[in-house]
């Protein structure tokens, strides 16, 4: 099985700790976002867990932590963007720490293994259509040697993201602005040395070079752990969503980056009475077991296809 850490909220960042605490017990706890009284134990035995997928805005507190996880496949999803504090506010200076961060994870574990995001987009007085294309090229000669690809999407209007995002005058570009954009963006990628696509977008881009992304992707995980696995697209994501099934382990309304776009949080006030009940030690990402959950372990069973011929990884 894969492990997403996680759609939900930023654990290399904030939580790194915890996740390598629960590395070494091989078990952790997570509740169920529809049913928060029903807790999944989840086995993370490396014998079960045949990769791991981290989502990040700041790795920096995970990269000293790395040799802890060297009996799992993994990789790296960082969203690096354009945007200032106004927008992303709780993030490091991006010239001065996320940026060098950038590279120098990449130098650690080999650029295979870190996808740059630039994602979400959206457009304002301030993040024009120009803004994006400039800031991306400026990016993109910091980063393209140090990755394979990035990753893009626009923004989704989510019932959090409309609130937040209210003030600032944030809409969505329009289909055309969309291509004129990305065709900016592939001549650009070409020019740096790595590819792009898109997360769980409709628009057909194909004709500019630009695929549809497998942000938890089998393939990666194939070329990274060489194995094989026997693993089906993840449905409980959107139709147009690529990715395989995984397990997600982090919890909601507990990532302290801020960004007014987020999904995963629903109020600061909420964020902040969740983070305070944060023990690195617990199973749980944040606070106890009470009296009226319910813990069921969740099945969990390696997904590697045992049965492979001797040239398989020869190439």
């Amino acid at each position: 099985m894969i492990i997403s850490a996680s759609r939900r909220t930023d654990i290399p960042a904030f939580y790194s700790e915890w996740f390598i605490n629960r590395i070494k017990e091989e078990y952790l706890y997570v509740r169920n976002p529809m049913n928060i009284h029903q807790i999944g134990k989840i086995n993370l035995s490396p014998s079960v867990v045949d990769g791991i997928v981290f989502w990040t805005k700041n790795p920096i507190p995970m990269m000293e932590k790395l040799d802890k996880i060297k009996k799992y496949p993994y990789y790296f999803q960082f969203t690096l963007t354009a945007y200032g504090r106004d927008i992303e506010i709780g993030l490091p200076s991006k010239n001065k720490e996320l940026i060098p961060a950038f590279c120098e994870l990449s130098k650690m574990i080999g650029k295979e293994r870190i996808i740059w995001r630039y994602d979400p987009i959206f457009i304002n007085d301030t993040y024009s259509v120009e803004y994006h294309k400039r800031y991306f090229k400026t990016l993109a000669s910091k980063l393209g040697a140090y990755t394979e690809k990035c990753t893009v999407s626009f923004l989704d209007m989510y019932k959090n993201t409309i609130r937040n995002i209210q003030p600032l005058g944030i809409r969505i570009p329009t289909r055309e602005e969309q291509i004129d954009i990305m065709a900016e963006f592939a001549l650009i990628a070409n020019e740096y040395g790595f590819y792009i696509d898109t997360c769980a977008e409709e628009i057909d881009l194909s004709e500019l070079g630009i695929k549809h992304a497998c942000c938890i992707d089998k393939e990666r995980f194939e070329k990274i752990g060489k194995y094989h696995l026997e693993v089906k697209k993840d449905v409980n994501q959107r139709n147009v969503c690529g990715c395989v099934s995984s397990i997600d382990i982090g919890t909601y309304n507990t990532c302290k980056n801020g960004c007014v776009y987020c999904y995963a949080n629903y109020s600061r006030k909420t964020v902040n009475s969740h983070t305070q009940c944060h023990d690195p030690y617990s199973p749980l990402l944040f606070g106890r077991v009470g009296e009226d959950d319910v813990i069921k372990e969740r099945k969990m069973t390696s997904l590697i296809e045992r049965q492979m011929s001797l040239f398989d990884f020869n190439n």
